[in-house]
């Protein structure tokens, strides 16, 4: 389906037509038009479907279309993290580039001169609050902003949110929301309380549900099974002939994304290599540093959580690594999808520990095909025999969703990379000591036509086009 085949605003459509965007993906086709109805709305959608758009480009529209007040906010977006919500504001400064409809992004992590510009935000009026739970409620509970003429409410990776602790937040500010407002949730998954939430705050909605996406065919994926002591290594071998660019690390916990970090910035010392860590604890200004520094190459390797790596958005990202197996089939998915973007080739590493195998397995049967194995380098020892089916209820995982995505749960948790209290971990029996020196040293060709004529417009902002295409948000 193509963008001009929806209803959508004119100016909408000519913002779109400025990106050289024609066709919509698969949740844009099914979501834009009930939302334009003013349907409430389920979006069940893993990140890098173009949902981000689905839900802004009809907001967009009837707000575009008139009748909602000029002075009071309209719409609110809740992100789970600052990234997203960073994410989402580029999104609309595109879509909006022809219409005349003012955002504001709240987040925390701020100095005072951008929460003195958020306040400036409330007071003129804005349109649209892109905001985290904390901080804006931070902002209600000082009186800050008014809610009370929302029409339009959205809860962005309401799984995510639901993980971090969020869900007392989210209903104080539903609390602050009028009846009648039009309600959208956005999840990559649809655990019970999910279910529970939607059923509270929704009314009856329209379901519309994008199947997980296997892996970009270009992703060269393939997995190391060892010992935990030998992660390090293993990392130290591949980079011991060259040097590595662009390379994403992803850890089950922010704990764990420091050690590592500090660990492979020894390594990198010797090696020629420099390392940053991405992880709720950064102040706002840091991240936005650590960013740039990886996109400028000044930063080799990255090293971050689950949680944080949504707002990762770079095109060209040569090899993902897996420091631990993900809790979920489908943040497997997403994780090694940072990689082989835009049609581009890339490499996906997992470490594949003695107790993540058997979760490792139900990754592999959930992408239909069995990942490659490569041998551990012999100067960190013998490795473990792959036998997931001995390994199974070691370590239980789920295909969708649930209690402790992205917290690191189960062996490990709170442990450094490794091992307890920052000291080697200890070999189980009969696992070789060589091991533990080793980690120690470690709208394309259809055009419009809409018969409306008028002057040739300037090319929209380009922070938009992730957010409609299926390789990113």
């Amino acid at each position: 389906m193509y963008f001009d085949e929806l209803d959508l605003n004119d100016d909408i459509l000519d913002a779109l037509d400025a990106m050289n965007f024609s066709e919509c993906t698969p949740i844009q086709a099914q979501a834009i038009p009930p939302l334009l109805e003013g349907r409430d709305l389920i979006g069940i959608a893993q990140t890098g479907t173009g949902k981000t758009a689905a839900y802004l480009l009809p907001i967009l529209s009837r707000l575009s279309d008139g009748g909602f007040p000029t002075d009071a906010v309209n719409c609110v977006i809740m992100s789970p993290t600052r990234e997203l919500a960073q994410q989402i504001d580029q999104a609309m400064e595109g879509f909006s580039y022809f219409v005349p409809v003012s955002s504001v992004a709240v987040y925390g992590g701020n100095d005072g001169i951008r929460y003195a510009q958020e306040c400036r935000g409330f007071e003129k009026g804005a349109d649209v609050i892109i905001a985290t739970p904390g901080r804006l409620i931070s902002h209600i509970s000082l009186g800050n902003v008014d809610l009370s003429k929302v029409s339009f409410f959205v809860l962005d990776e309401a799984d995510r949110m639901l993980d971090m602790g969020f869900i007392d937040d989210i209903m104080q500010i539903v609390s602050q929301l009028p009846a009648d407002r039009q309600t959208m949730l956005f999840s990559a998954t649809m655990p019970a309380e999910i279910q529970k939430l939607a059923s509270t705050i929704l009314h009856d909605p329209v379901e519309v549900k994008i199947a997980v996406s296997k892996p970009a065919e270009k992703i060269a994926q393939s997995a190391y099974i060892c010992y935990e002591v030998q992660k390090l290594g293993i990392i130290q071998s591949l980079f011991a002939d060259a040097k590595p660019e662009r390379v994403l690390v992803f850890a089950s916990s922010k704990l764990k994304v420091k050690d590592i970090a500090r660990a492979l910035g020894r390594i990198g010392k010797t090696n020629g290599f420099t390392v940053g860590e991405m992880h709720s604890d950064l102040t706002q200004p840091e991240r936005d540093q650590v960013m740039r520094d990886f996109k400028s190459g000044q930063v080799n390797i990255l090293v971050a959580t689950d949680i944080v790596s949504r707002g990762i958005d770079i095109d060209d990202i040569r090899l993902v690594i897996n420091f631990d197996v993900p809790h979920d089939c489908e943040d497997y998915v997403h994780r090694i999808g940072r990689t082989a973007r835009a049609g581009s080739e890339g490499a996906a590493i997992t470490f594949v520990s003695v107790d993540d195998q058997a979760g490792f397995r139900q990754i592999e049967k959930f992408i239909g095909k069995e990942v490659d194995k490569s041998p551990v380098p012999a100067e960190l020892g013998e490795a473990p025999a792959y036998e997931p089916h001995a390994m199974k209820g070691r370590r239980s995982r789920s295909h969708h969703g649930g209690h402790g995505r992205g917290h690191g749960k189960g062996k490990g948790r709170g442990q450094s990379a490794s091992g307890a209290e920052g000291q080697p971990k200890q070999p189980k029996d009969g696992q070789p000591k060589a091991q533990q020196s080793a980690a120690d040293g470690t709208v394309a060709a259809k055009k419009k036509s809409r018969h409306k004529h008028h002057k040739k417009r300037p090319a929209a902002p380009s922070g938009a086009a992730s957010a409609l295409s299926v390789s990113g948000e």
